[in-house]
């Protein structure tokens, strides 16, 4: 059941079927370099990701983290959502792809519709983007989707310091 289309993309919430896909992403060279280890070793680690991570934030605020497959194929690209973070005044953006994806568009087509899905859906009025100041990638994807850098913070637990964007509608 997908909640956005693009032209090559459907985003769907997660199901415990998603675990080997979380298994191998999570695992990825690029998210361990951006994102950190999150720990997720075996495909119960996965499964028990999934059912404490993503899915009580769809009952909880209505939306979430959402898996990016290619329409008709479903094959997985990568990931694509909405957090809610206790340490943020807004919901970000978030977004990653399985390596073979990377540099073909995916993550900008995923990002920009669950961007209005954001502002014309759930009517909110700022959303943020958060990541390390060596993402370069990141960094350029939030600014080609309109978003502004607007301050340098830390989240509680992540050791590192994080480039804050946001963009208003």
């Amino acid at each position: 059941m997908s909640i956005l289309t693009t032209d090559r993309l459907q985003i769907r919430p997660y199901t415990l079927g998603d675990a080997a896909f979380v298994l191998e992403l999570l695992n990825s060279p690029e998210w361990m370099a951006n994102i950190g280890d999150r720990g997720i070793k075996t495909l119960t680690d996965a499964e028990n990701y999934i059912e404490t991570k993503y899915l009580p934030q769809y009952s909880e605020y209505g939306y979430g983290a959402y898996v990016t497959e290619k329409i008709g194929t479903d094959e997985i690209v990568g990931t694509c959502g909405i957090y809610n973070r206790p340490d943020l005044d807004h919901p970000d953006i978030g977004f990653a792809l399985l390596p073979q994806y990377a540099k073909q568009g995916y993550a900008f087509e995923a990002a920009y519709a669950v961007k209005e899905y954001a502002k014309n859906t759930l009517k909110f009025e700022t959303l943020y983007g958060i990541t390390l100041p060596s993402n370069t990638n990141s960094i350029r994807l939030l600014e080609k989707l309109g978003f502004n850098n607007i301050d340098r913070i830390r989240i509680e637990g992540d050791p590192e310091e994080l480039l804050l964007f946001s963009i208003s509608f």
